[in-house]
């Protein structure tokens, strides 16, 4: 099992509103309703191939329940209905088009009070990039360096918004120390504005985000498995923790406080009201985790991301975004990376499998069969996230440094679907009897099982 579902372990979000996708138990809705979900899970390969041809919206056509739905949909057809959503939001908010004037070397200040001062309306308008000095007209390519620069900046450490998150140095957390900065708040609400008018404009940007933040985007609630993924570390001491006796382990003398360093200077925080001299036990150990867990992910930048999510709604509603999970969210932001296969291959550590092992031609095999958004999405499980190294696989980062991508052999049940350690770049591939079984398992795993974690 998942360590969710065994320690129950998950954290709400920064809006306690759950969305309607992830939300809705099929045991409130009509038995009509119910008995076609059940279809629709069912057939839901054809569905979404009957869905691709058709040229009605969604929202008008004969499958429009599924719009409340969205979970037996693929990528691209959330994406297509998405697209036909703003583009009514577009027809109905026909405005001028605005400039944005900046020099080069002053692009995030100078782009920040050109639009900070924009109401919600007048941002989904089309923007047109002037750079001051240079004569270019901008017919669509300087937009696009626009959002380039940008999303550089975003993380330019001098505004102190975001760090990298231990466990990859590649994905990027909310810096709970950004209030350093004094502007952070308007900064953070405009960084929401900028990231959302680049997917309501259809353009990708170079930016990759924890698994949290992604989650606190969709109002999904947070779970101790992102914490892995996050600082991986901390996730295995709290791991510890829930699996052995507190005494025995000579952890007895925890409370309910977090120590929180600043610049040097040390700070006791209370995860709850009233709890500095409550007593870690081995009854109330789950609830110490979770609150431990809640506070590093969400309760230390709150403010933060509040900001962001209202720059980012003011955009695109929430409700429409809720319909995608935190890994399709990452590809619309990011775009579908281009993976080459031989490129992987060739920097690929074996571990009780040999390169000529039957299970690991057949892996390779399934992995070339696999469409651009199976492979973006089997990057994610293994890795943490799509983003592909400039320099190429061989320089894949683990929570160590340099760690190329690693397939261990797992000899446990052929049941069991493939998992990962995202922290590792590893795969467990279990030796499976057949082709047809290994790829319908991973891409079982990989749909339906995106934070990998030794499910069974």
């Amino acid at each position: 099992r998942g360590i969710n579902a065994e320690y129950g372990l998950s954290v709400e979000p920064v809006d306690s509103v759950s969305s309607v996708t992830s939300s809705n138990s099929n045991s409130d809705l009509p038995p009509d309703t119910r008995m076609f979900l059940q279809f629709a899970e069912q057939h839901r390969i054809v569905l979404n191939q009957i869905l691709r041809q058709s040229t009605t919206p969604l929202s008008e056509g004969p499958f429009k329940v599924l719009v409340n739905h969205t979970r037996v949909l693929d990528f691209d057809v959330k994406r297509r209905y998405f697209r036909q959503e703003l583009d009514k939001i577009e027809e109905s908010n026909r405005r001028e088009d605005i400039a944005i004037r900046v020099r080069r070397d002053h692009v995030f200040e100078e782009s920040f009070r050109e639009l900070h001062r924009r109401s919600p309306e007048e941002l989904k308008s089309r923007l047109y990039v002037i750079f001051e000095g240079e004569e270019g007209q901008d017919a669509g390519g300087l937009l696009r360096e626009w959002y380039q620069i940008i999303a550089r900046e975003i993380f330019n450490p001098d505004y102190a918004l975001f760090t990298t998150t231990p466990g990859d140095k590649v994905t990027y957390v909310c810096n709970s120390f950004s209030h350093y900065n004094p502007n952070h708040l308007d900064y953070f609400k405009f960084v929401g504005r900028v990231i959302a008018k680049a997917i309501y404009d259809n353009k990708y940007l170079d930016c990759y985000f924890s698994r949290s933040f992604y989650k606190h985007i969709l109002g999904q609630q947070v779970t101790f498995k992102d914490m892995e993924h996050e600082d991986y570390a901390f996730y295995k001491s709290m791991l510890f923790l829930l699996e052995n006796d507190i005494a025995e382990c000579g952890l007895d003398n925890l409370d309910f406080t977090m120590e929180i360093e600043e610049f040097g200077v040390s700070e006791i925080r209370e995860l709850k009201p009233g709890s500095k001299n409550v007593p870690v036990t081995n009854d109330n150990k789950k609830e110490y985790v979770k609150l431990l867990c809640q506070m590093k992910m969400t309760g230390s930048i709150r403010s933060q991301i509040k900001a962001f999510l209202d720059g980012f709604y003011d955009i695109i509603p929430r409700h429409l975004i809720s319909i995608f999970s935190d890994s399709e969210l990452e590809l619309l932001i990011s775009g579908l990376p281009s993976i080459d296969i031989d490129d992987l291959k060739a920097n690929t550590e074996y571990h009780k499998y040999l390169v000529s092992s039957l299970q690991v031609q057949w892996f390779w095999r399934a992995l070339r069969s696999f469409s651009q958004s199976e492979r973006a999405k089997f990057l994610q499980f293994v890795t943490g996230t799509s983003k592909v190294p400039l320099q190429g696989f061989g320089a894949l980062e683990g929570m160590n440094g340099t760690q190329k991508f690693q397939i261990h052999r797992d000899d446990r049940s052929t049941d069991r679907l493939p998992c990962a350690h995202t922290c590792f770049n590893q795969l467990d591939l279990p030796v499976y009897e057949t082709y047809d079984k290994l790829r319908k398992q991973l891409l079982t795993a990989i749909s339906e099982c995106p934070e990998g974690f030794g499910l069974a």
